[in-house]
């Protein structure tokens, strides 16, 4: 029975040393693998610093050939490390796979212990808890050191910036802050992300941002890219930097706040809000005005979220050049718009074009108002007025805004009967007043404006036109005909020498009255194509028919004469080519120019707009 029992306790001592060895060699082989991952930390901490690079060089997957074929290089650097970290994720599954195996095993070797107490209960009780925590799947070799807080959302940082190195970086904060190294590692982390956030601004293309002249026009074209670039930081780039910022910064939201202050302004969010002074600061200028609602609708729709990012002490500065433009945008809007009407009563005693064409005024006016009504300006024309009379405590509404841009209309519209009177030939001014009329039946019939003014406002403009069509017609080439009359030629009474003579002396008074006005109106104008053509067949209507039955029936008695060509300079064809070319526009010859001008602040008039008094006809 003795000889058993110790049998027994050689085979049992024997199974203990075995499981000794074999845990021996378990804990041998994790500290290799430890070694081995601690070598691999520095170089994977090299492969995440390449990540990025290498993700944007591949990410253009619809790249032509040639580029693709310049990425070779780049992706062969790329294998090295990444075959690294492949033999990393390797050595990881092996101690995953292998660790409850080796576990289990343990736990029975102790549990043998624990049942014959052959070793202190104290040392049998913390082996169990160990191999407790090495049960623990989420356990890493690093006692989960670098295992992100459960508690921490990944979405608190940007995409580009893993959660992993959100948490290490706010355990380094903590450290570093405790030995009162804070405003040192603030300046350092607002220097590298103002910086990462600048160049990702600056790939946009922000030289435009930097402009200082005073012309509203020359900064005009800016104005769209500048909101969709602002949109562009505000959303996509600061919303992200607060919410990484204040990741890092958990602990310390006073601090948080400063640091995010601080990226926002190396970012250059204050140059976006210089850019928007620039413009509220230039010259005076009737275009001026879209551009000031477009700069307050940038930012009205981004209110909320300048509230939310800049709403903190730390961006005093900011709220405060954000106020100011505000103001300056709202104050400048206003005192253009409310500018206009005084504007054009002023332009009444410009002559008008000498080519009785419509004055570019008019085509900028008809348009510019229609703009100020269409869906795109109205509300925030209105909204930018009730908010200036809100400052006075004077209401305002949609009609106050409708009836202001009406009234604009119909002041220019009383500038026709001024301007038509200042021409020394009347006929020029029944041209110039057709033309006027017409353009503005065309160009505002179904359009919002025309629709405010009515259809019967609109058949007024139209009933105009063809009152004046007629008598440029009467005034001007009907006054022909009547020199190519039949009287005392029809039975010859006087003998044929008598009739010869009157013939030639009509046919003198028809081209020498003919040319005057072929070459009077061969200067003149008129502006719209569709018109032009109509009135030139309504010339050629009254002259050709006429002059054919004329020559027909008269013309052999002058065309055998010795003289003939004194007298019949023109054929039926010659006189309809000349007739149809009338009245078109000419390209570069050179018009009177006027000016359309806005009284500045200090009372003095500036020119603001060149050329808006010219001639519309070469416009479409």
């Amino acid at each position: 029975m003795g000889m058993a029992q110790e049998d027994d306790d050689e085979r049992g001592m024997a199974s203990l040393l075995a499981a000794r060895r074999a845990l021996r060699a378990g804990v041998e082989q994790s500290r290799a693998l430890s070694r081995a991952l601690e070598r691999e930390g520095t170089r994977l901490e090299e492969i995440q610093g390449r990540l990025p690079a290498m993700e944007a060089s591949v990410r253009p997957i619809r790249a032509p050939r040639a580029a693709l074929h310049a990425a070779g290089p780049n992706i062969d650097r790329a294998v090295g490390p990444a075959a690294a970290v492949l033999k990393l994720e390797e050595a990881r599954r092996f101690l995953a796979d292998n660790l409850g195996i080796a576990a289990q095993w343990l736990t029975d070797i102790v549990k043998y212990l624990g049942e014959r107490k052959l070793a202190d209960p104290g040392f049998v009780t913390d082996l169990a808890e160990a191999l407790g925590q090495l049960k623990n799947p989420a356990a890493d070799l690093d006692g989960g050191l670098l295992t992100p807080d459960s508690s921490n959302p990944a979405s608190i940082a940007p995409p580009r910036i893993p959660a992993a190195v959100v948490y290490r970086l706010s355990l380094i904060l903590d450290r570093l802050a405790s030995n009162g190294r804070l405003d040192i590692c603030s300046t350092a982390y607002a220097d590298a992300r103002g910086e990462t956030v600048s160049a990702s601004l600056r790939a946009l293309g922000l030289d435009y941002l930097q402009e200082t002249t005073e012309d509203a026009q020359a900064l005009s074209p800016s104005v769209d890219l500048w909101g969709r670039h602002l949109e562009f930081a505000v959303h996509h780039l600061l919303e992200a930097e607060r919410k990484l910022c204040f990741a890092v910064f958990e602990k310390r939201p006073e601090a948080a706040s400063s640091c995010f202050a601080e990226i926002a302004a190396r970012a250059g969010i204050l140059d976006f809000l210089k850019f928007g002074r620039a413009m509220a600061d230039a010259r005076k200028d009737p275009i001026k005005l879209l551009r000031l609602l477009d700069v307050f609708d940038s930012l009205n729709k981004l209110r909320p979220d300048f509230n939310r990012l800049f709403g903190g002490k730390a961006c005093v500065e900011i709220q405060s050049r954000t106020r100011e433009l505000v103001k300056r945008v709202v104050d400048g809007a206003v005192d253009i718009f409310e500018e206009l009407i005084v504007q054009v009563e002023l332009q009444r005693n410009m002559p008008p074009p000498v080519d009785g064409g419509v004055p570019r005024l008019v085509s900028f006016v008809a348009k510019y108002c229609n703009q100020l009504l269409e869906d795109r300006y109205r509300t925030v024309l209105k909204q930018v007025i009730t908010i200036h009379r809100s400052w006075r405590k004077e209401p305002f509404n949609d009609k106050m805004l409708v009836d202001a841009v009406l009234n604009i209309v119909k002041t220019l519209e009383a500038n026709f009967e001024t301007w038509s009177k200042a021409y020394g030939d009347v006929t020029l001014s029944y041209l110039f007043m057709m033309n006027t009329h017409w353009h503005f039946f065309k160009h505002l019939k179904g359009t919002r404006l025309g629709e405010l003014l009515g259809d019967g406002w609109l058949r007024e403009h139209e009933q105009y036109k063809d009152y004046y069509s007629a008598v440029f017609l009467r005034e001007s080439w009907g006054t022909l005909a009547p020199l190519l009359s039949r009287e005392g030629l029809i039975l010859f009474s006087k003998g044929r020498a008598t009739a010869r003579d009157l013939v030639k002396q009509r046919l003198k008074a028809f081209n020498t009255s003919f040319d005057e006005m072929y070459q009077k109106q061969s200067t003149w104008v008129i502006s719209d194509r569709d018109l032009q053509q109509k009135t030139c067949h309504l010339v050629v209507q009254a002259i050709v028919p006429v002059y054919r039955s004329f020559m027909q029936n008269y013309g052999p008695l002058v065309e055998q004469d010795i003289s003939a060509s004194k007298y019949v300079k023109y054929n039926t064809e010659e006189l309809d080519k000349m007739l149809n070319t009338l009245f078109l526009p000419k390209p570069g010859k050179p018009r009177r120019a006027g000016s359309f001008q806005i009284r500045s602040s200090d009372g003095k008039i500036t020119s603001a707009m060149t050329g808006l008094y010219r001639s519309a006809s070469t416009l479409k």
